[in-house]
């Protein structure tokens, strides 16, 4: 876990994108910030922007070819941090601008309006079959074996891998969500947290557990919203709507 920054007045936060072949607005969004249509003082990316994006596959680095150079150009001109998901990781192989913030280094602490907010793709603080998981699926070794098997089938298991999560429904709610969440906060490292907030789990909802207001970012895929950081009184995440 890491202090480093401060959320500023005007940062802009999206999450849950899954960007895929059927649907372009993640990069219409993209293309918005980097025109100042959106004015962004920072670009906070939670993970899953794509619905599948690992630095070791070079299929998936053509095809989403576009978006990454756009990243690396607004990069250029504002901060832009990239909370790594579970749907794109490995991902200080593809981008050299931006401040990449892999799992390892999540939850990230972050200082807003003398409040302390811990900051994460979600997905982290599950059992030993996920801690397993993750693991497994990010293993250099094991990527690199599968870009080779990968380029001898002429990209059949991307295009596969891509083609089931496009079938996914990613929108529903989730039963019990808050006593869910209460259970796994007790897993993360909220002494003298004030905010905790998280993408992940699609599910839009702000609620308070004790003494910590908990967030969970609405998916960008379900409903094509992100969020403006409001300072005064008190921080808001203000959603907003691509238009």
């Amino acid at each position: 876990m890491l202090m480093c920054h401060k959320i500023k007045e005007g940062a802009v936060f999206i999450s849950d994108a899954h960007d895929n072949s059927q649907q372009d607005g993640f990069y219409r969004f993209l293309m918005k910030i980097e025109s100042k249509q959106i004015e962004a003082t920072q670009l906070f990316l939670m993970g899953d922007m794509f619905d599948l994006l690992v630095g070791e596959v070079a299929y998936l680095k053509e095809i989403y070819k576009k978006e990454i150079t756009l990243l690396e150009k607004i990069a250029q001109s504002i901060e832009v941090f990239y909370f790594e998901g579970n749907h794109d990781f490995s991902l200080k192989k593809i981008f050299k601008n931006i401040k990449i913030i892999d799992i390892d280094a999540q939850p990230t602490i972050f200082e807003v309006s003398n409040k302390k907010i811990l900051l994460l793709h979600g997905d982290k603080y599950g059992g030993f079959k996920h801690k397993l998981f993750t693991h497994v699926i990010r293993s250099s070794f094991l990527l690199g074996v599968l870009n080779f098997f990968d380029k001898l089938c002429y990209f059949c298991i991307s295009k596969k891998i891509l083609d089931g999560l496009k079938r996914k429904d990613i929108c529903a709610k989730i039963d019990n969500f808050k006593d869910m969440i209460e259970l796994k906060l007790l897993r993360y490292p909220t002494s003298n947290i004030d905010i905790v907030a998280e993408g992940h789990y699609h599910q839009d909802v702000t609620f308070d557990i004790d003494y910590i207001k908990y967030i969970n970012f609405s998916s960008f895929a379900c409903n094509q919203s992100y969020f403006i950081v409001q300072l005064s009184p008190d921080i808001k995440f203000i959603p907003i709507h691509l238009s």
